[in-house]
C-alpha cells in the first residue's frame, strides 16, 4: 500500500512540475525571441520481488518480477525551432534566420538571446531592452572583422580611414551579414562594425536566465563566436522579430494532460487511503 501512495505522490509532483512549464510557455506566448519547454517523465527505481533465471534443462528461464516506485521529471527541454517573423519596419529591430544567437553584455557577463529588438541609447550603443549592451566586431579600413568583441555603437572616431571633419552620421542600416552600415551627410556609405552571432555544440544546454537570455553552461560546450552567414549561422533580417514558437494548441492539450494525470494519480491516493482504512478496521 505505502508502494502506491508515494507512486501516487511522485506522479501529483510530476504533474504540477507540467503545469508549472506549460503555464510558463501560455503565458510567453507574445514573448519577443522566447523559446517553449517541454517535461520529459522518466520512471523511478522498481523493486525486485523475483530476480530472473536462466533456462536449464529442467526448466525455461524466467524474466524478473518488477514494481516499479514512481515517477519523477526526466528533463524539461527546451525547443530551439525558429519563431515566427514578424515585420516592425524599425531599424534596428533584428531577427536571425536560422541558427544562432546574439551576443550581450550584462555588467560584466557574456549573455545570448535570439530576441532582437535592439535601440541605440543615449550614449550611441545599441541595447537590449533591459539595457544589455549588443557585441560585435570592428572593421578594419578594408572591411575585414578585427579585433576582440566590442560592444556595437554609432560612435564613428574609431572609423579606418578617419570621417572627415564637418561630416555628420544621418542614418543607417544593418544588413543581412550583420553589417552596421553608416550613410553620412556627403553621401557616402560607411561600414562600422559588424554584429557577433554565437553557436554552441549543444545549445539545449544554456541556462536561462531571464530577459530571453541565455548563459553557457557545462554541457552547452563552448562558445564558438562568428557572424552571420558564416558556418552553422543564420542570416539577419533587419525590420523584423523572431517571436515566440509555443504552440497554444499543443499547450492547451498539454494542460488537459496534466490536469488528468494529476486527477488519477489524486485517485490512487485516495483508493490507497480507503484499502488503508480497510485494512485497520480489520481489527475492530
Amino acid at each position: 500500500m505505502l508502494r502506491s501512495l508515494f507512486a501516487g505522490i511522485s506522479g501529483l509532483r510530476v504533474n504540477q512540475t507540467m503545469l508549472d512549464v506549460t503555464g510558463n510557455n501560455i503565458a510567453n506566448a507574445n514573448t519577443t525571441g522566447f523559446k517553449a519547454s517541454s517535461t520529459v517523465f522518466q520512471d523511478t527505481l522498481s523493486q525486485m520481488l523475483t530476480a530472473p533465471s536462466a533456462a536449464n534443462d529442467a526448466r525455461g528461464g524466467t524474466n524478473p518480477v518488477q514494481v516499479g516506485l514512481g515517477v519523477q521529471v526526466g528533463a524539461i527541454a527546451t525547443n530551439l525551432g525558429q519563431g515566427s517573423a514578424q515585420t516592425t519596419g524599425r531599424a534596428t529591430d533584428l531577427m536571425i534566420q536560422g541558427d544562432g544567437l546574439f551576443v550581450v553584455r550584462k555588467g560584466q557577463e557574456q549573455l545570448y538571446t535570439r530576441a532582437g529588438a535592439f535601440t541605440f541609447d543615449e550614449t550611441g550603443a545599441l541595447v537590449t531592452p533591459s539595457g544589455s549592451r549588443v557585441q560585435g566586431y570592428a572593421l578594419d579600413a578594408d572591411g575585414a572583422v578585427s579585433g576582440d568583441l566590442i560592444d556595437i555603437t554609432l560612435d564613428t572616431s574609431a572609423l579606418e580611414p578617419p570621417v572627415e571633419d564637418g561630416v555628420q552620421l544621418t542614418s543607417y542600416n544593418v544588413g543581412s551579414d550583420g553589417t552596421l552600415r553608416g550613410i553620412f551627410s556627403d553621401g557616402i556609405q560607411r561600414d562600422m562594425a559588424k554584429l557577433a552571432l554565437a553557436d554552441f555544440n549543444n545549445p539545449n544546454g544554456l541556462e536561462k536566465v531571464g530577459e530571453t537570455s541565455f548563459r553557457a553552461s557545462a554541457n552547452s560546450g563552448a562558445v564558438q563566436l562568428g557572424v552571420a552567414g558564416e558556418g552553422r549561422r543564420g542570416t539577419l533580417i533587419a525590420g523584423a522579430l523572431e517571436m515566440s514558437n509555443v504552440d497554444l494548441a499543443a499547450e492547451f492539450t498539454n494542460l488537459i494532460l496534466a490536469q488528468r494525470g494529476f486527477q488519477a494519480s489524486s485517485r490512487v491516493i485516495t483508493t490507497s487511503d480507503s484499502v488503508l482504512e480497510e485494512l485497520v478496521n480489520i481489527k475492530r
